[in-house]
Order: structure tokens, then C-alpha cells, then sequence
């Protein structure tokens, strides 16, 4: 899960020759008006040419390809938070688990995960019981650096432990400090008000005239000014969530003594104890949204206002991620499982900085290549040069040298503007890591309780990339993973401009756009089908 004092943080060929003359569109200039954002809610599958909007060309792919009726579906695992999988808008594409009895307590397909008829959730146990708070990974180094006694040592591993660490507890214990005062006034203003008999939350309009009700009432008239005010300016619904959450920093994410595998029970150095958790893949969501946002835009539902990739797309949630870091242990077989279970495409949207068990991640990350599935992951919102932090995990190298699969897609976010503007100014970056770009701000999709609304994260790019991934598995089965990677990164769009280099300063380095990835461009629907047809096609002759 990301969290916003992050931001002070700062391959495989095809064997087939193909052709990209005829599908690569390269835009040079930004001479086309643009469109004003808000006339279309659906911006990220529109075509530069065509609306001047630099989405995917997801409506032209539609339109002029042949994209109609399947004899299959494909199933995308998302690996990351949970998901409201009774929403509206993804109820119908859940994946169901047909070798698994419902509800009957029993492990009937003999994979080790009872009742896992949509998948999995590592965050819970047998008792129905869930967390949604777990240490950073920065913590769980560091305790375990003390334990092995390298605290006064010049051990590089400890001393940028050490560093992270701090920066992340000065600005939690700030944010902490700041609203436990607030709290504690807000709490006793809303006390004060009670005893009134006046329960419940009041909009500003009805406190203003509850104020007039009581105007003889010197020391209540105050009660109801301070009450107004907390509403007007700060929200307390926001003062009671952030209080909660910076609470959770100090005692949780941050604090070294903090058990945070004691609800599941597993031996979190042991990968062999690997049957924990519940069935539970929706807990929590109203809190722990960003995986039903990531869903939304996978698929495709009647009558939705969100438009989505594919309607023959199936969501397999697995859930690792909450507030903190997600345990190595946990993407690694969550990553197993969503191979074992059929997924030909995985969404892995589990972002931390360090790694403490990354060879178990690296490992499945050939399990998963060894099994023809693609892994497609979010460059991360620090706006960091990839390139020379090489904290940043997931990633598919060694210490940005030695890749360790060829079927890991990092993908950065985009915006909608062919110009300076063009690269999302939150995003990571870099031309060793990050593969490719993809639409990442504005997007509208789903949120909790049948809800939709705009976000913007790399997790938006990384999802529409994935989606996009199955449309060419399903079209074109018999291409490999690998093959899948380099023909996205290869029929991706060129925008042969400058760009602002990702970066929270108001102060822009104007760089190509280019250089911020391995591929220098952008995700393209339309260009990656020609392309992966002409693969195909070479591959059956």
C-alpha cells in the first residue's frame, strides 16, 4: 500500500522479425486542440490520432479488429489489496473456483486453501479474522539487523535501512502528533454536544441552525462553532481515519516489537508453511480501496459507466497488501497460487521499498515464466529515478543489473496530454526498470459499493497494460509470455517530445520523453493486436 510521506524517497526478443513500421505510430507535436478532460470520462482507451488524447487506442481496436465473441475466457489474478467483488460492475467477472464445493468447510480440489472459491486471502486466518496493518519492510530489517548485532557496523543494507527508517518516522510522528491533539478536541467538542442528546453526524447547515436553536446558550453556541468548524475545515470523518492511521505508524508499521504474522499464525522465514489465511478475498474494502479500483478497469459490464478492457476477462483476487509492506512470503505464493489456479495473466500491485526475502519473489517470478503467465506491476508514485534507487521493489533485476525472468512488465503513469505534461509528475521512472508507459491519471473507475469516482496511480497503468495482455492471450494463445512482454513494449506509441521529469518540485527538468523507460514508450491496444497477429501468424508456419 502507498503512503504519501513516501514521496520524500526519492530482455527478451521475440524470435520472430516483425515488422513495427506499419503499427508504431510515432507523434511528434502537439498541435491537435486538445480535448477538455472532462467531456470524456473514459479518456485512457481513446487514440491520439483520432481524439488527440494519448490513451491506448483500446474504442479503435474495437472498432476496426476483430475483437468479437470468444469460445474461452482468460483469468487475470490481482494480487494486491481486496476487492469489493460484489460490485456492481464485477460480480459477473469473478473467477470461480468449479473444483471447489461452496461453504463446505472441506478442501475438495486438494490444493491446501479450504472454501477458495474466489481466490485467496494471506491476510486473514481460519478464524475469519483479518488485518489490514502490518509493519514496513524498512522496520523488519532493522529488527532484524539488531538481532544479528550490525547496528554499529558501516553494513551498507543496515545504514539505508537506517535512513529510510528515520525520514518515514520523523514525518509519521509529525502527522501522529499533529492529529491526536486534534483528535482528543475533537472527541471532547463531540462529547460536549451529546449531552444534548444530539448523536450522530450533522452537515454544516443543520449545526447552524442547531446554533440559533440554542442562542441563550452562551458555552453550548461555542460547542457548536468548534463543531462547525472541525466539520468546515479539517472533516471528522477525516479526523478520526487519519488519527487512526497515523496511530497505526507508530504503533504498527513502525514499531520493531510489533508481531504483525500473529493473527495468521505461519512462520513468516519458513515458505514451506504455506497454508494460512481464509477465503475472504472482500474484507475491509471500504478501507483498503485501491484493489477494487485496479479490478474495474479489467473488465468489461453492461450498462457501466466505467468502459473496461474485456468482458471475457476473469478476476482471480489474492489478497497480500495492506497498510505497510506485504511480506515477500505472501506475493510469492500468491504468485504460485494464481498459477497453480489457471491465471495466464497476474496483476502484482504489492509496491515496498526494500525487499527481505526477494530471491522467494524472484523464484516465483520463473515459476510463473517456467508457466507461460505474464507478470505486469506498477512503477510506484515516489516520482524516483528508478535507475539509481535501487531500493524499489518489485522489480525483475538484480541491483539493476542481472534479469531474473523475461515475463515482468513495470509500467509507469501517463496523462492525457501529448506534451510537457505528458508524463504523470508522481510516477517512477527509468530506463532499467521501467518497461513502458500507460494512462495512469483521471481514470475513472470503480470504488467500494457500487461507487465509481477518478484515480490516479501507476496501479491504473499497470492494470489497463495487464488487461491489454489478456486481449493478445486471448486472440493469440499461442504466444508466450515473453513474447507478450516485448510485443507491448515494442508496439507501444513514440512521442518524440520533451517532457517534465517526474518530480514533486514546482521547478520542471524538461527531458525526452524517451529516456524514462526501457522501451520510451506508450502502451498501445490497437497496435499490439497487429502486432501479435503477425507474430502469431510466423509462428504457425
Amino acid at each position: 500500500m502507498r503512503f504519501s510521506f513516501l514521496f520524500i524517497l526519492s530482455v527478451f526478443f521475440c524470435s520472430c522479425s516483425v515488422s513495427q513500421k506499419s503499427v508504431v505510430t510515432i507523434f511528434k507535436n502537439s498541435f491537435y486542440p486538445i480535448v477538455p478532460i472532462h467531456e470524456t470520462e473514459n479518456w485512457q482507451y481513446k487514440d491520439i490520432i483520432k481524439d488527440t488524447l494519448a490513451g491506448i487506442s483500446l474504442e479503435k481496436a474495437y472498432k476496426e479488429l476483430v475483437l468479437g465473441k470468444n469460445d474461452d475466457t482468460i483469468t487475470v489474478a490481482t494480487i494486491g489489496t481486496p476487492i469489493d467483488i460484489n460490485h456492481e460492475h464485477l460480480k459477473n467477472s469473478i473467477w470461480i473456483n468449479t473444483a471447489e464445493i461452496p461453504n463446505n468447510n472441506i478442501d475438495d480440489d486438494n490444493n491446501g486453501y479450504i472454501d477458495d472459491i474466489h481466490g485467496w486471502n494471506f491476510l486473514g486466518n481460519a478464524k475469519g479474522t483479518n488485518d489490514i496493518y502490518m509493519q514496513l519492510e524498512v522496520t523488519r530489517l532493522l529488527k532484524k539487523y539488531e538481532a544479528q548485532q550490525l547496528t554499529n557496523t558501516n553494513e551498507p543494507k543496515y545504514i539505508l535501512a537506517k535512513n529510510i527508517y528515520d525520514s518515514i518516522y520523523k514525518v509519521s510522528k509529525k502527522e501522529y502528533d499533529h492529529y491526536s491533539s486534534i483528535h482528543e478536541a475533537y472527541t471532547y467538542i463531540k462529547s460536549e454536544f451529546a449531552k444534548k442528546s444530539l448523536f450522530g453526524n450533522y452537515s454544516i447547515k443543520k449545526l447552524d441552525s442547531i446554533q440559533k436553536t440554542y442562542a441563550n446558550d452562551w458555552y453550548f453556541q461555542n460547542i457548536v462553532k468548534s463543531l462547525i468548524n472541525f466539520e468546515r475545515y479539517v472533516g471528522g470523518k477525516n479526523i478520526v481515519s487519519r488519527n487512526e492511521l497515523y496511530t497505526k505508524h507508530i504503533h504498527v508499521l513502525l514499531n520493531k516489537e510489533y508481531n504483525d504474522r500473529e493473527l495468521q499464525g505461519d512462520n513468516p522465514n519458513d515458505l514451506e508453511d504455506a497454508f494460512y489465511g481464509n477465503n475472504i478475498v472482500n474484507h475491509n474494502v471500504d478501507k483498503l480501496k485501491q484493489g477494487t479500483s485496479v479490478a474495474g478497469l479489467l473488465v468489461r459490464s453492461p450498462n457501466s459507466p466505467v468502459e473496461g478492457i474485456s468482458s471475457y476477462i476473469k478476476l482471480m483476487p489474492i489478497c497480500v497488501s495492506g497498510y505497510g509492506s506485504a511480506h515477500d512470503k505472501d506475493i510469492a505464493l500468491a504468485i504460485k497460487y494464481a498459477v497453480d489456479n489457471g491465471a495466464k495473466v497476474i496483476h502484482l500491485d504489492a509496491t515496498k521499498l526494500l525487499s527481505l526475502k526477494k530471491e522467494w519473489v524472484f523464484e516465483a517470478f520463473r515459476y510463473a515464466e517456467k508457466h507461460n503467465v505474464l507478470i505486469v506491476a506498477p512503477a510506484g508514485n515516489a516520482s524516483a529515478n528508478l535507475t539509481t534507487t535501487n531500493y524499489y521493489f518489485p522489480n525483475d533485476n538484480i541491483d539493476n543489473g542481472k534479469k531474473v525472468a523475461n515475463n515482468f512488465l513495470l509500467v509507469g503513469a501517463s496523462t492525457y496530454e501529448p506534451n510537457e505534461k505528458l508524463v504523470a509528475s508522481f510516477s517512477n521512472y527509468g530506463s532499467i526498470d521501467v518497461d513502458i508507459f500507460a494512462p495512469a491519471t483521471e481514470i475513472y473507475t470503480t470504488t467500494t459499493c457500487n461507487t465509481y469516482d477518478f484515480q490516479d496511480s501507476t496501479a491504473m497503468a499497470s492494470s489497463l497494460t495487464a488487461g491489454v495482455a489478456a486481449l493478445l492471450f486471448l486472440k493469440y494463445p499461442n504466444l508466450s509470455a515473453a513474447e507478450i512482454k516485448q510485443i507491448i513494449m515494442d508496439s507501444g506509441v513514440s512521442y518524440d517530445i520533451m517532457v517534465n521529469k517526474p518530480s514533486a518540485s514546482k521547478e520542471k527538468e524538461l527531458v525526452p520523453f524517451s529516456s524514462l523507460s526501457k522501451s520510451g514508450k506508450i502502451v498501445n491496444a490497437y497496435n499490439a493486436l497487429m502486432m501479435a497477429k503477425e507474430v502469431s501468424e510466423k509462428k504457425t508456419k
